[in-house]
């Protein structure tokens, strides 16, 4: 009864699961727009140091998704809001190591972007919270996988991890990596990720303009071209490019 009741508001959070990367970007820079500070510490140089730790915990979450998305099975849930949906069990590549590798990513890339605000509480409590968000999720979908694959669902739960991935047992990926559909699915993720970046830079001038350091504008520039190059692969989207790319 307790597991039905954990799947089924998994299964809610899993319909909603494509807005919290929104909420976490719009608190984080808030609280560096409120703090104008880069980072926890006193000193300049180690606040340089929590940035460039921050971003890189956030693009090490993005780099997991990338590589597990060009990995992926057709036919898996993906982008797919509604509801949990599985082609086929995928066991191989990063799938071998953890059950949820796309959950995993998301929770690291979400810290890191927690992170990039400068408060190390926020970035506690937005780990501790997409542990607890994307469990429920994993559950529900465990629950949809266990009903369709049976045994074969049994036998590969039983020594790969859900959340935290094994340092072992690597199989080799059934498939090709397939670049196209890793860019259908996660150009978004990578733009919203450089989007966090200038945001939480900008509102640390208190978003003026005139207060951008000499040497510094190249940042507008730098998001600008992220930006264009978003739009194109989303007209690409729009003009069907991208089609059965679930």
């Amino acid at each position: 009864m307790y597991q039905h009741e954990l799947a089924r508001s998994g299964k809610f959070l899993f319909v909603i699961r494509g807005t919290y990367i929104y909420a976490v970007i719009a608190i984080a820079t808030l609280i560096a727009w409120c703090t104008r500070d880069a980072g926890p510490f006193d000193s300049a140089s180690a606040d340089c140091a929590w940035f460039w730790l921050s971003l890189g915990v956030a693009t090490l979450g993005a780099v997991i998704r990338i590589f597990t998305s060009g990995w992926a099975a057709l036919g898996t849930s993906g982008r797919v809001k509604a509801a949990a949906e599985a082609a086929e069990l995928n066991t191989t590549g990063p799938y071998s190591l953890v059950r949820n590798p796309l959950y995993v990513g998301r929770i690291v890339n979400y810290t890191g972007m927690a992170m990039l605000s400068g408060s190390w509480v926020f970035g506690a409590i937005t780990f501790l919270l997409s542990v607890l968000i994307y469990e429920r999720v994993s559950i529900y979908e465990e629950e949809f996988l266990r009903g369709k694959f049976g045994d074969a669902h049994a036998k590969w739960a039983k020594d790969v991890p859900a959340l935290f991935p094994r340092f072992h047992g690597w199989v080799k990926p059934k498939y090709k990596f397939w670049w196209k559909r890793m860019i259908w699915r996660e150009r978004q993720k990578v733009f919203l990720l450089g989007t966090c970046v200038f945001l939480c830079w900008f509102a640390r001038l208190g978003f003026d303009a005139a207060a951008v350091p000499a040497g510094q504008a190249w940042v507008f520039w730098a998001w600008g071209g992220l930006a264009a190059a978003f739009l194109l692969t989303e007209i690409g989207s729009w003009t069907g490019y991208y089609r059965d790319m679930r």
